[in-house]
């Protein structure tokens, strides 16, 4: 037993590094897709990252906003050393002019999609220059004339603060020999890879040494979702086994996401489910009755060979039977006095049928005890009526003839029907009332709160033990 706490305790923690290191290959990916969009903000705001890498993506700075931008070192130095009216400066100038102009023609950004950048350095030339033509604003810029005119310092600061650092940000991107983008990610996911192999290697091997009745692609289907850790491509999938891990190590708990998702695609489908289902059984009702199944059910004709008998007993007789018993012992008793006002009412009214009744009731004392006698009447006819019928079901005899009535009630009843042809005419009210019952009931049940019976369903489920009683 301790060995097998040791061997769960391991597995825990195992589970658990497994699960965390898959979760640090899954932060490693989200940043490898999202570098490239977001490598401007790592350059302006941590350098480091894109020195480090850069080469991992194949990136490198491009050759010509590099050679431009080191051009305009050189003349930030020619000017420090020799002054701007130098003959020096002078030709530093037309090289930077022709440089913009090529610039703006060849467009170093576009083989990596950041035209939009070199459209943001035009813009910005062409609002502090104040010309429409941003190939003339960059030649206005770097004339004599107008850094002498606006000073040299204020502008060269209004370079390096505004136009440099969009240059610095574009780069060039290697091509590799299948023409796609240099992407070397490959090598920092081969370790991830090599070690999610193995593990799930050893999961299926542990799932198909327990189960050997289970094939080798059986017992892979049990871990289906760890193989999207082994793709080398669309390698963002790999978020479903992580989170899967994530909840079985208990490092994140999913329950109420998993509640919510359930409870969601039940919601969806459980109205069109049941509507299918009620409607599938009304169909079946229907098609036994318009195929004579539940006349043949009903009447139990001993010619019909189909109908299955489990314990020999004629459930309608039965039934009848037990009726009665319930109606003489039980009913009876609790209904006398009102079955003696119905025959004390009745009886009143035939008197009163016969000739000279009324004119007899005039006379003194008539009235009265003709009121009782009828009441005694009424009572001796209830009683002796109960008494005959309690004493029926008692005595055996008497039982034996309430059974042959009972039998020759149903044999008579059934005749009748199909002598009369009523019970085609049954069939087809209760066919008429099934198919009422499919528009009504079952358009109701569509219009009720699918989501509060999904949750009463599960407060029956989660109710607690506590509750019930155990007898023993």
């Amino acid at each position: 037993m301790t060995k097998f706490k040791k061997y769960q305790h391991k597995k825990t923690w195992l589970e658990k590094l497994i699960a965390i290191l898959a979760t640090i290959n899954l932060g490693l990916i989200a940043f490898d897709l999202s570098y490239v969009s977001g490598r401007d903000f790592y350059f302006r705001n941590l350098t480091y990252i894109t020195i480090i890498y850069d080469p991992i993506k194949g990136i490198e700075s491009h050759r010509d906003t590099q050679k431009y931008l080191q051009s305009v070192t050189a003349l930030e130095k020619q000017v420090s050393e020799t002054g701007l009216n130098s003959p020096q400066v002078q030709t530093e100038l037309e090289k930077m002019r022709n440089l913009s102009v090529e610039m703006i023609n060849s467009n170093p950004f576009a083989g990596v999609g950041k035209t939009g950048t070199l459209e943001k350095i035009k813009n910005r030339m062409r609002e502090h220059i104040k010309v429409e033509s941003s190939k003339q604003a960059f030649k206005d810029f770097w004339s004599f004339e107008y850094l002498s005119q606006q000073g040299w310092n204020k502008e060269i600061d209004f370079f390096n603060a505004s136009i440099r650092p969009l240059l610095a940000s574009n780069y060039y991107r290697q091509l590799g020999e299948n023409g796609d983008f240099v992407d070397n990610f490959w090598l920092i996911d081969l370790p991830f890879l090599i070690l999610f192999a193995i593990e799930l290697l050893s999961r299926i091997s542990l799932i198909k040494l327990q189960n050997r009745q289970l094939t080798w692609l059986e017992a892979i289907l049990w871990r289906w979702y760890d193989l999207f850790l082994l793709l080398p491509v669309i390698r963002w999938m790999r978020i479903l086994p992580v989170i899967i891990r994530l909840d079985q190590a208990q490092l994140l708990d999913l329950h109420l996401v998993y509640k919510q998702i359930h409870q969601g695609i039940v919601a969806n489908f459980a109205e069109e489910i049941t509507e299918i289902v009620v409607v599938r059984v009304i169909n079946q009702i229907q098609g036994s009755i318009r195929r004579g199944e539940m006349t043949k059910w009903l009447l139990q004709s001993e010619n019909v060979k189909e109908y299955v008998d489990i314990n020999n007993v004629n459930e309608i007789e039965a039934i009848a039977g037990l009726l009665v018993q319930t109606i003489v012992n039980q009913v009876l008793p609790k209904i006398q006095p009102e079955l003696k006002n119905i025959l004390s009412h009745n009886l009143d009214v035939a008197c009163q049928q016969i000739p000279g009744y009324n004119n007899l009731l005039k006379l003194p004392g008539i009235g009265n005890a003709q009121t009782q006698i009828n009441q005694q009447l009424a009572n001796q006819i209830t009683t002796n009526i109960y008494a005959v019928l309690k004493s029926a079901i008692q005595d055996p005899v008497g039982a034996k003839l309430v059974t042959q009535l009972l039998e020759k009630f149903t044999t008579t009843l059934t005749s009748e029907i199909q002598e009369k042809q009523v019970l085609t005419e049954v069939q087809n009210l209760l066919n008429d009332f099934l198919e009422e019952m499919k528009i009504n009931y079952v358009q109701k049940l569509s219009q009720e709160e699918i989501e509060q019976i999904i949750q009463q369903t599960r407060d029956m489920k989660i109710e607690p033990s506590s509750s019930l009683v155990v007898r023993k």
